[in-house]
């Protein structure tokens, strides 16, 4: 299977990055990149990409407006969030806007690898990073208080 990456991220040397990554896996290759949400989603559109990296953060579009505006246009669009923001709440408005997963650009370079892989595959995928710091801020708050009957 050849895995078609569309790689979008305002910063030019990320997506040199991105792009050196990809490259060297012989199942992959990168058939557009954007620097701009909007760009993105009219190379999307244009190269009917197998997976979509994209930037959260963005000019003229966000990368979670040009994940809807993608999904609107194709539902069958896995789209890779990245972000060097660790943040709840981007992950979760990812996941509304449609996204196949979230990844932390700080995340090691095989696990961003694995992880254009699984979302290729059909499957979603959140960032070990994320997902452990999920896991820690929930184990340390209260669980719900169980209803008690009064008989």
């Amino acid at each position: 299977m050849n895995i078609r990456v569309l790689i979008a991220d305002d910063q030019s040397m990320v997506r040199a990055g991105f792009r050196m990554l990809v490259a060297d896996e012989e199942d992959m290759e990168v058939v557009g990149e954007a620097s701009t949400g909007l760009e993105a989603v009219a190379k999307a559109a244009r190269f009917d990409p197998t997976v979509i990296l994209m930037d959260i953060r963005m000019p003229e579009l966000d990368g979670l407006q040009a994940t809807r505006r993608i999904l609107e246009a194709d539902n069958t669009a896995r789209i890779l969030i990245l972000t060097t923001f660790g943040i709840d709440e981007y992950v979760y408005e990812a996941l509304r806007a449609g996204a196949s997963g979230f990844v932390l650009k700080d995340d090691p370079p095989e696990q961003l690898i694995a992880a254009v892989r699984t979302v290729a595959a059909g499957d979603a995928l959140l960032s070990p990073a994320s997902l452990a710091r999920r896991l820690r801020k929930s184990s340390t708050s209260s669980p719900p208080a169980s209803k008690r009957s009064s008989a």
